[in-house]
């Protein structure tokens, strides 16, 4: 990791960029493939998970047999480990339910709200390097409080066609009953498109590669919504004299050893911690069998050292990380002063792991700095408001002439004589 002391913050910006990477090829190969999957449905699926996943498929969808043989191969212990996950999940996002509010806004107007669950939602869960289970619990678990309908996930085979057991398993304890064989750019055209064998939905939810971040991204300009904009995944974590320098290590390999493009930032007040952390990253690494895949992390990863608490709290929310770790002795104090993060990881017994699979919070977060503007996944994200308004002949004469003198402002007539009809029947029916 690269180390700045002091850095001035008109460097600031710079110092906090996320690495980039070249879009135009990537825009033009997703594009084609969603276009043939719009085309040509399940065949072109079948085509490109040939291609891509190395693997002939005759059936897209995972079969009851399949189910019952995942439920032999996961150990007492994994699922175990699952429903624990998943009752604490289910927990934290039953307790986010809507509290309906009527409001009388004025005499004779009456307005509220409805939660309404979104009908069919798109769980994308990656199989690749890492296959992963916990994120099903993640997506599911608020889909099945929330009532959705009809939950549609999608997720790639391995060469022998089979989905790792431990995804099967923790779609079942979650409550998913329609699990499809695809994978990266081709699923989310599935999902979004609709094929023979694959329905279509109304919102994609989940992570994935650049590929599959940038088809979600282009669906979500014409046929489908998304959960958020999204891209590698990343950590800071905020340290001083009294961190613990084996956890401040083991904190930043956890989120490096996600991906090659993953990012790792640490901010500390304390210089004496630096060679310290990076004696730990040093004897850590040799200890993890995805060290190739976080050494090359670390390697776009910074070490920053800066005056004081304020300072680190100003970087902080600047950089608006995915994942939030304050390690410091006044952890509490600043986890007040926290404005833009995706998820805040409070003392140093709260590594990002817990949050990644069992406290209850939802690992489902916005990347890239958009926590500056979206949040993570949670109930409501499932969920539509739909707001209903209720208007006596008392509500007309108390709003009639505002809506009418709006309307006539606007020059939209049409708007105001409907009010106004309304206004003068009123006045007939006061005689």
């Amino acid at each position: 990791m690269k180390v700045y002391k002091y850095p001035e913050r008109s460097v600031w910006p710079e110092l906090l960029r996320r690495p980039t990477h070249e879009a135009a090829h990537l825009n033009a190969v997703v594009a084609e493939v969603l276009a043939e999957v719009k085309k040509r449905g399940d065949e072109a699926v079948r085509e490109y998970e040939e291609r891509f996943d190395k693997v002939c498929l005759s059936e897209l969808a995972v079969t009851e047999a399949e189910m019952a043989e995942a439920e032999q191969l996961v150990s007492e212990e994994l699922k175990q480990a699952l429903q624990l996950a998943h009752d604490n999940i289910r927990k934290f996002h039953a307790a986010q339910a809507f509290q309906e509010i009527r409001v009388e806004v004025t005499g004779g107007v009456e307005c509220w709200q409805k939660s309404v669950p979104i009908q069919k939602v798109g769980l994308y869960i990656p199989g690749g390097t890492a296959p992963l289970f916990s994120t099903v619990l993640m997506l599911a678990t608020p889909a099945c409080i929330a009532g959705c309908e009809e939950i549609v996930l999608c997720t790639p085979p391995n060469r022998e066609g089979k989905v790792h057991p431990a995804i099967l398993v923790a779609a079942r304890i979650a409550g998913v009953s329609h699990i499809y064989k695809i994978g990266g750019v081709q699923a989310i055209g599935a999902m979004a498109y609709g094929t023979e064998s694959v329905p279509k939905v109304y919102k994609i939810f989940g992570p994935g590669n650049q590929y599959v971040m940038c088809a979600k991204q282009q669906v979500s300009l014409h046929d489908v919504a998304i959960d958020m904009p999204a891209g590698p995944s990343e950590v800071c974590v905020l340290a001083d004299n009294g961190s613990n320098p084996a956890f401040v290590a083991a904190d930043l390999l956890s989120q490096a050893e996600h991906g090659a493009d993953s990012q790792v930032l640490l901010i500390t007040t304390d210089a004496d911690l630096i060679p310290l952390v990076e004696e730990e990253l040093e004897r850590q690494l040799k200890e993890l069998p995805r060290a190739e895949i976080a050494v090359k992390a670390l390697e776009s990863s910074k070490i920053i050292l800066v005056c004081n608490c304020d300072e680190m709290m100003e970087m902080s929310n600047a950089y608006a990380p995915e994942h939030l770790i304050i390690e410091t002795r006044n952890y509490m104090e600043l986890s007040a002063r926290v404005i833009n993060a995706g998820s805040v990881f409070l003392g140093p017994w709260t590594p990002e792991s817990a949050g990644d699979y069992a406290s209850g919070t939802n690992h489902t977060l916005p990347t890239h700095g958009y926590a500056v503007a979206y949040n993570g996944v949670n109930l409501d994200s499932y969920m539509r408001k739909v707001t209903f308004q209720h208007i006596t002949p008392q509500g007309v004469e108390a709003i009639g002439p505002a809506v009418a003198s709006m309307a006539h402002g606007e020059m939209l007539d049409a708007h105001r004589n409907a009010m106004a009809l309304r206004m003068n029947e009123v006045k007939k029916i006061k005689k």
